[in-house]
């Protein structure tokens, strides 16, 4: 008695969990007492709710037997207000709701008129208190509605005379809104109608006292119309579940005395209680059948019986392991839409940033993407060039991809193209933006990693370490080939002090001359160093016109 004083006369109640309610359904013995009244009122809420909320286009056709399995007389308000807040929430399934709703109003036509009934005290409410979302959603159900033809269309010519009696912004909005939805139909059923409304759209236009953007959507209803609504039909080919002869439209007046029999969505005993859910269990099998209920029952244990067969199945399912295939396609996807952009989104670089972080598996992943792509770099757009550079750049900067990777890039005039030169700067450029030039110089002159720094930084050959001298000094960054210029200016020295070296040990090993081929020699000395002197001084002159020769030529490459 506790449960049903607490409760009695309210539509919600305290929670019960499914399994507790149907055990104490199965221990209540009088079946006709009030707590069991309120137990099955409580579980047929919860069951229609359930359905109309998970109902959509495709199981449209699976969710109807299952609500007729409900008892929809007893619970016709709790299923027209279900259906009314769901749309609220979901105005884009509209149109499946109203199929649902044609679909019980062939078999109880009192349902479709109640809920008819209280989508027009919806809008009128809607209307007078100037509320736009909800009159929004209230004209939508009643334009589909409409088009599954459980009301008649005077009631969508009605609504669009009040909405366009005094025109505003918002209510000549929703008319086109309104139009938009239901006009294939309206151009069937009542052309006249339609074309009065029409000419009153007109008239707005030409009075000119609305808004620009709603002249626009005025416009484009026009342009609509002379498509004969194509793209816009009245019912789409999947929800066109009833025929046109067992429809039963409800013909209602928006200025009729509307009762909205609010007690039908709260809980009251019922004094023939049994009689009714009987009469209701015959009406049942006669809309469903005895032999598709029958059917649900086999149906329900063949496909217990597959679902073992699948399991079966799949234990037997030899396993193949494509991880890290699938990884590595990961990261060239990743890289792929980044190239793709029209500008470098940070978000791939830290989602790139974040993967390697993860595991190593990527880190190595994104190292043989690098190789890759510098390898096919002639491939790409400049563009794409730019977002890829600043990808890695970024993975380089943050430490997430070793700094090994850059032994790769050779900067020689023998390995260097003109695209990697463009790739070198725009890599080298963002570094310098995230590190500073005073980290990166850093970074690079680390004596651990002079090995994979010698490619790009090259101490081999004069010829290479001009040339990495000139290109660094091109594109802007001349602060990081310091350590090559002070090698190249100590160059001379170090290699004297060699051939000083050499000829020590030659002569050592040699016998002296005499005195007088000493004189002749100190003679033939001093010519020759005058001599090279001369040309010393030229070869210098030479070599600085070369030098800035080769700068120029670096310029026009780069840019």
């Amino acid at each position: 008695m506790v449960y049903r004083d607490r409760n009695l006369g309210r539509s919600g109640g305290v929670y019960i969990p499914p399994l507790k309610l149907a055990r104490m359904m199965k221990e209540v013995q009088d079946k006709s007492s009030i707590e069991y009244q309120r137990m099955t009122w409580d579980a047929l809420r919860k069951s229609i709710n359930g359905l109309v909320n998970k109902v959509n286009a495709t199981n449209v056709k699976n969710i109807i037997p299952e609500l007729f399995a409900e008892n929809l007389i007893r619970g016709r308000g709790l299923f027209c207000r279900s259906c009314m807040k769901s749309q609220m929430a979901s105005p884009g399934f509209t149109d499946v709701f109203a199929v649902l709703v044609a679909v019980v109003n062939t078999k109880f036509p009192e349902v479709g008129d109640l809920l008819l009934r209280r989508i027009v005290l919806q809008l009128q409410r809607a209307y007078k208190r100037n509320d736009k979302p909800q009159l929004l959603a209230a004209v939508k159900f009643i334009a589909h509605l409409v088009n599954q033809q459980v009301a008649h269309e005077i009631i969508a010519l009605e609504l669009l005379t009040l909405l366009l009696e005094n025109p505003t912004g918002d209510s000549v909005e929703v008319a086109v809104g309104f139009v938009t939805e239901c006009g294939s139909l309206l151009q069937d059923l009542s052309p006249k109608g339609l074309h009065g409304i029409f000419d009153r759209f007109r008239g707005i236009l030409h009075e000119g006292e609305i808004d620009k953007r709603v002249q626009f959507l005025i416009e484009g209803l026009f342009a609509i119309r002379k498509t004969k609504f194509q793209g816009y039909p009245a019912v789409r080919p999947e929800l066109d579940l009833v025929e046109q002869e067992y429809q039963l439209t409800h013909e209602i007046s928006l200025d009729d005395e509307i009762e909205a029999e609010v007690s039908l969505d709260i809980f009251k005993p019922d004094p023939n209680f049994l009689e009714n859910e009987q009469r209701y269990e015959e009406l049942k099998k006669n809309i469903l059948g005895e032999e598709s209920l029958e059917d649900g029952g086999s149906e329900a244990g063949t496909d217990d019986e597959e679902s073992e067969e699948d399991e079966d199945k799949e234990e037997t399912m030899e396993i193949k392991d494509e991880t890290e295939t699938n990884l590595m396609e990961l990261c060239i996807m990743l890289l792929e839409c980044c190239s793709q952009e029209r500008t470098y989104l940070g978000y791939y670089g830290l989602l790139g940033q974040r993967f390697c972080m993860i595991s190593k598996i990527h880190q190595e992943n994104f190292e043989k993407c690098f190789v890759q792509q510098y390898s096919m770099i002639h491939r790409l757009e400049t563009n794409k060039m730019r977002n890829v550079a600043k990808f890695f750049a970024h993975l380089l900067g943050t430490d997430a991809l070793p700094w090994h990777v850059l032994a790769y890039i050779r900067v020689t005039e023998e390995d260097i193209t003109s695209s990697s030169r463009i790739f070198i700067k725009f890599l080298f450029q963002e570094l310098s933006e995230h590190l500073g030039i005073r980290l990166l110089n850093e970074r690079l002159a680390d004596p651990a990693m002079q090995e994979s720094f010698e490619s790009i930084l090259p101490k081999d050959n004069l010829k290479n370490t001009r040339f990495s001298i000139n290109f660094f000094t091109s594109i802007g960054l001349g602060g990081l080939t310091e350590s090559l210029r002070e090698y190249l200016k100590n160059m001379p020295r170090l290699i004297m002090q060699q051939q000083k070296a050499v000829s020590e040990s030659e002569s050592d090993s040699g016998s002296s001359g005499s005195f007088e081929s000493e004189d002749s020699s100190s003679e033939s000395i001093s010519e020759a160093s005058s001599s090279g002197d001369s040309e010393s001084r030229r070869d210098r002159r030479q070599h600085k016109c070369g030098v800035l020769m080769s700068n120029a030529a670096f310029q026009d490459t780069i840019t």
